[in-house]
């Protein structure tokens, strides 16, 4: 992993960008608040407890000359020690616990302010998402460990998965899986038989599994998020299932392939529409959203139509094609030789496919 000295590196780096976005919006202080811009300022930093919410348990106030960190007396200790931050460079504002906000105005008065999406000022939550997305050396680093993990943590949670088990007792698997790779599954869903069809994002629940199940996991370590899905069939599967599975494969192979740099969001979004019309599926375009970006969020930036959004070379990507019952998602980078999947699982049964004679396996139904 990377270490303190790589990390101080990324902070100064990215600091650079943020005062230059800073100088082009005319901004004298930008205040950041989200989970997600917390970590990707502090190159990785756990700044939160509740990790039901995206507000973080400190604030970040960034001027032209300083950094700094308000938080409370609670916080302040693990942040400045096991999330190091004093050692990256950040300055401490520390105010009591039943008084929080008395600094950041003290700090911001008069000052022409920007936020990550909530208080006074100009909402720069755009801007920082694209930041985000662009990933330096040491995230790339991180990323493909998060990626590792989560391939782990997904197939050992579906290994000793049989039928009669309910769909909360999956859950349960990824979840244990996740938090012994150091990981925080922040989404955990499950579809057992007819709800794979019925359900594109199936919160599990005391269905008992008989023949079929869809496990999605989003693990996050480092601030950053893997995305994976896995679908396991017991006993052989119904050539129905398995043609409509080939073609879901089929599309995304188009779309990890199509994944180039000069390309847009919106491009990706084309390619997808087109590529469900020719697999005889004209209305799954229209029935979930295909993914996008990624990286300190699950999906940075979704491919709609028209997004001019540019796709760029370091960033990390999360397409999720799906059909009525069957679904293809792993996370991937786009590397200077093109797209290189990170959340592949070593040993699972895939399917080739071949396009524009460029080959690649998807992950295959797996039959247990």
């Amino acid at each position: 992993m990377t270490t303190l000295e790589e990390r101080r590196d990324e902070v100064a780096a990215k600091l650079a960008r943020l005062r230059a976005l800073m100088a082009e919006r005319r901004l004298d202080a930008v205040i950041l608040t989200q989970v997600a811009d917390l970590a990707w300022i502090t190159a990785g930093a756990a700044v939160y407890v509740n990790e039901a919410t995206d507000l973080g348990t400190a604030t970040v106030v960034v001027t032209p000359d300083r950094a700094v960190v308000v938080t409370d007396g609670i916080e302040a200790p693990r942040l400045e020690n096991e999330e190091a931050l004093a050692a990256l460079g950040f300055a401490f504002a520390i105010e009591p616990w039943y008084a929080r906000g008395n600094e950041v105005a003290r700090l911001t008065e008069h000052l022409r302010l920007g936020h990550d999406g909530a208080g006074d000022g100009m909402d720069v939550s755009t801007d920082l998402r694209d930041l985000r997305a662009q990933l330096q050396p040491g995230e790339i680093a991180r990323y493909r460990e998060v990626c590792r993990l989560a391939g782990v943590a997904m197939n050992r949670a579906l290994a000793d998965v049989r039928p009669g088990m309910k769909e909360f007792d999956v859950a349960a698997r990824m979840a244990a899986e996740s938090r012994a790779v150091g990981g925080a599954p922040i989404v955990l869903l499950v579809a057992a038989d007819e709800r794979v069809a019925h359900y594109r994002h199936p919160l599990p629940t005391e269905q008992t599994i008989q023949r079929y199940v869809m496990a999605v996991l989003c693990l996050r370590k480092f601030g950053l998020i893997a995305s994976i899905t896995r679908l396991l069939h017991f006993g052989p599967m119904p050539a129905e299932l398995r043609a409509k599975a080939e073609a879901v494969a089929r599309v995304d192979a188009q779309m990890i392939l199509g994944t180039q740099e000069g390309r847009t969001l919106g491009d990706m979004f084309a390619l997808a529409k087109a590529a469900y019309a020719a697999e005889g599926y004209p209305e799954a375009i229209e029935e979930h959203h295909q993914g996008g970006s990624a990286a300190y969020q699950p999906r940075e930036a979704l491919a709609r139509p028209g997004d001019p959004t540019s796709i760029l070379a370091g960033q990390v990507f999360a397409w999720n094609p799906s059909v009525r019952g069957v679904k293809s998602e792993d996370t991937i980078l786009l590397g200077p030789n093109g797209a290189e999947i990170l959340t592949a699982i070593a040993g699972w049964p895939a399917w080739p496919v071949t396009v524009n004679r460029q080959s690649i396996d998807r992950p295959a139904i797996k039959e247990v």
